[in-house]
């Protein structure tokens, strides 16, 4: 199986910047699409952002659409999502997931990080 593990998260000032990490191992993530996905406390999961297993396409929410990039960069076996403008609402566990057309049809989630914290404050 593979393994995420995000990394990035921290305490930053509205309308500064962050940048997440997701390392994959285990297996090599250059067939999966990724996604980011965040959960606020007391509030469900949220679709974030979505990578094409080619890199070819990117989908975002309507809340972060302008603000927030989804990368990645299958030599290192890592997904990035850099965060700008960030915003109070923006607090959340921030998690890394991979669609594994071999587990379950693209558009379905197969594994999971254990997520980072991003707190945007004021």
């Amino acid at each position: 199986q593979v393994q995420l593990v995000e990394s990035g998260g921290g305490l930053v000032q509205a309308g500064g910047s962050l940048r997440l990490s997701c390392a994959a191992s285990g297996r090599t993530i250059r067939s999966y699409a990724m996604g980011w996905f965040r959960q606020a406390p007391g509030k469900e999961r949220d679709f974030v952002a979505r990578i094409s297993w080619s890199g070819g396409g990117t989908y975002y929410a309507d809340s972060v659409k302008g603000r927030f990039t989804i990368s990645r960069d299958n030599a290192k076996n890592t997904v990035y999502l850099q965060m700008n403008s960030l915003k109070p609402e923006d607090t959340a566990v921030y998690y890394c997931a991979a669609d594994d057309p071999l587990v379950t049809a693209f558009g379905q989630y197969d594994y999971w990080g254990q997520g980072t914290q991003v707190t945007v404050s004021s």
